[in-house]
């Protein structure tokens, strides 16, 4: 017989309070600079999808049940073209300061509410730190993927699937998931 690890076990967890209800509300921006900083990152986020779904267009589509060689390969390809098109992109683009601001916000309430130490734990875990983070490069092969709970992600703006929120040690990472990408990322923004 085998036991859940205690990973698996907050993983279900985190899918039960989901399905429950039992995340966060939707968190309203608390001051008109906030407000605008949603707007003007939703507005980059939907010129960023246009310019990838375009890229993205004219690559060979990947077969229905692709190798992992093929989808790297793709990941690479699409990789190279964005980052061709976006070689004058600065940080901060999509992660304005008010942005942070609010994200900082939004991540001080979650935390400091009564399953804030199980959510800061559960984004840490697997987290290993503060590599050196390049905008539109891969993200770091030798770095798992973040759990993002949905405490978390529900007060932040919502994405189109072709990008996701992740944490790096305590940076907020805007994810090309088809291109694995880094397209933005933050300041240090987990609270103490």
């Amino acid at each position: 017989m085998t036991y859940p690890t205690a990973r698996s076990i907050l993983s279900q967890l985190v899918v039960f309070g989901a399905l429950t209800g039992a995340c966060a509300p939707v968190a309203r921006p608390g001051h008109p600079a906030e407000a605008q900083a949603v707007i003007a990152f939703e507005a980059r986020v939907k010129e960023y999808l246009a310019l990838h779904r375009k890229l993205e267009s004219t690559l060979k589509k990947l077969p229905r049940r692709p190798t992992p060689e093929q989808v790297d390969r793709h990941q690479r390809a699409l990789g190279d073209l964005i980052k061709s098109a976006r070689r004058d992109a600065g940080r901060g683009e999509f992660f304005t300061p008010e942005m942070q601001t609010l994200v900082r916000r939004i991540l001080g309430e979650v935390l400091s509410g009564p399953d804030g130490k199980t959510v800061k734990s559960s984004i840490m875990d697997e987290n290993p730190g503060v590599p050196q983070l390049v905008l539109n490069e891969r993200y770091p092969s030798s770095i798992p993927l973040s759990t993002m709970p949905p405490q978390v992600l529900a007060p932040l703006p919502k994405l189109p699937e072709e990008l996701e929120y992740r944490f790096i040690g305590s940076r907020l990472i805007l994810l090309d998931t088809h291109a694995d990408i880094i397209v933005d990322f933050t300041n240090d923004i987990m609270p103490p």
